[in-house]
């Protein structure tokens, strides 16, 4: 009978923070757009941009002498 009278408040406790859990979820915005984040893994990704061309590549000297 003691244990009921630690389980009851402590019930009702937890459902309390579920309850305002949920009305904070729910004015703040959670539940507006409930499609957008389920299709939105099959959307392809965007190509990835070209890469900018880097120095023109130089040829070595035969000589292995530094061009400078």
């Amino acid at each position: 009978m003691e244990t009921i009278f630690v389980l009851l408040p402590l019930a009702l406790l937890v459902a309390g923070i579920a309850v305002a859990a949920f009305i904070w979820a729910a004015r703040s915005g959670q539940f507006d757009d409930l499609e957008t984040p389920a299709v939105r893994i099959l959307f392809d990704d965007e190509a990835p941009a070209p890469a900018a061309p880097g120095p023109a590549p130089t040829t070595p000297d035969p000589t292995g002498r530094d061009p400078e």
